[in-house]
C-alpha cells in the first residue's frame, strides 16, 4: 500500500472536469514509487488529506471492499469515541504519521471495516455536540460522467457520526448575523455517499466553510477576505483498518497543513 497526504485543489484521477489540468495523485504517485498503483478511495478534488492507494489488484479488492463495509468495527470505534468511552493506544512507527493501533476489544480478521475521520470547519454553533446523522442522500450524478444512469432512484441511507470539538466567534456582523460562529467537528461518515459529509452538514444548517456547491454565499466570502486564502475546509485526517495482508489493526494520519494550523492560531485552539 501507498498512502499519500493530498493537497486540497488535486484531482485523484483523470475526468471529464479536468481539460485543464496536469497534475493528478495517481499519475503523481504512480511516477514517485515507479510502479502502477489502484485507487481504493476517492476524495473529492477540495478535500485534503489521507489517500490510499495498493500496489496489488487483490489488495487493491481486499480495500476496496473494507472502504465499501460499514459493519461493526466502525460503529463500535465512533459509538465508543464519541461517548469518551475509547480504550486504545498508538505507538508511532513513522514520522507522526503512521501508526499501528491496538485495543482491548477482539478484532475479527474478517471485519475489514475502514474507520474514516474527517475534519470540518463548519458555519455556527451546533446546539448537539455530538450525534449520528442519519438522513439518505439522493445520488449525486455528474451530467456526463453519469449521462446513462437513471435520475429517479430513491435516496440512499447514508449516516454519519459527528463531535463538535471546538468553537469560536468573531464580533463581525456578517449578513443577517450579529457575529460570525464556526465549529471544529470530527466526522466519521459510516456509509460512502458521495459528497455525504459536506450534504449532512448542510443538512443541519451548519455547511462547511469554502463549499461551493453546499456552502454559505455570505461567510464564504468573508472567510477568504478574513483568512486570505480560498478553500474547502474539509480534511480527511486518518483512516484506520485491518491490514489486508498482515490482519494488523493500523491507522494512518495526515497533519493540518499550513492554512488548516493558520485558523487554529487565530482561534488560539490547540493542535489535534
Amino acid at each position: 500500500m501507498v498512502a499519500v497526504d493530498k493537497p486540497a485543489g488535486l484531482f485523484v484521477h483523470r475526468s471529464y472536469m479536468d481539460k485543464d489540468e496536469i497534475y493528478f495523485a495517481l499519475q503523481l504517485v504512480r511516477d514517485q514509487v515507479g510502479q502502477y498503483v489502484y485507487p481504493v478511495h476517492r476524495l473529492d478534488r477540495p478535500t485534503s488529506g489521507v489517500l490510499l492507494f495498493a500496489l496489488t489488484k487483490d489488495v487493491a479488492t481486499k480495500l476496496s471492499e473494507a472502504f465499501a463495509n460499514k459493519s461493526s468495527q466502525a460503529n463500535l470505534n465512533s459509538d465508543d469515541e464519541l461517548k469518551g468511552n475509547a480504550q486504545h493506544k498508538t505507538q508511532v512507527v513513522q514520522q507522526d504519521q503512521v501508526e499501528e493501533l491496538t485495543t482491548d476489544r477482539n478484532i475479527d480478521g474478517s471485519d475489514l471495516a475502514m474507520v474514516k475521520t474527517y475534519y470540518a470547519l463548519a458555519r455556527g454553533h451546533l446546539a448537539v455536540p455530538a450525534d449520528l446523522i442519519d438522513h439518505p442522500l439522493k445520488e449525486k450524478l455528474d451530467k456526463l460522467g453519469d449521462k446513462n444512469v437513471s435520475h429517479n432512484k430513491p435516496a440512499q441511507s447514508a449516516q454519519s457520526y459527528y463531535q463538535v470539538k471546538q468553537q469560536a466567534s468573531l464580533p463581525i456582523k456578517v449578513g443577517k448575523f450579529d457575529s460570525v460562529r464556526y465549529s471544529l467537528i470530527e466526522v466519521r461518515p459510516i456509509t460512502g455517499r458521495r459528497h455525504q459529509i459536506r450534504r449532512h452538514l448542510a443538512h443541519l444548517r451548519h455547511p462547511i466553510l469554502g463549499d461551493i456547491n453546499y456552502g454559505d454565499n455570505k461567510q464564504n466570502p468573508f472567510f477568504i477576505e478574513h483568512f486570505g486564502f480560498k478553500r474547502l475546509m474539509l480534511i480527511a485526517k486518518s483512516l484506520e483498518f485491518n491490514h489486508p495482508i498482515s490482519n494488523k489493526r493500523i491507522k494512518i494520519s495526515a497533519p493540518f497543513d499550513d492554512q488548516w494550523q493558520q485558523v487554529f492560531s487565530s482561534f488560539e485552539w490547540p493542535l489535534i
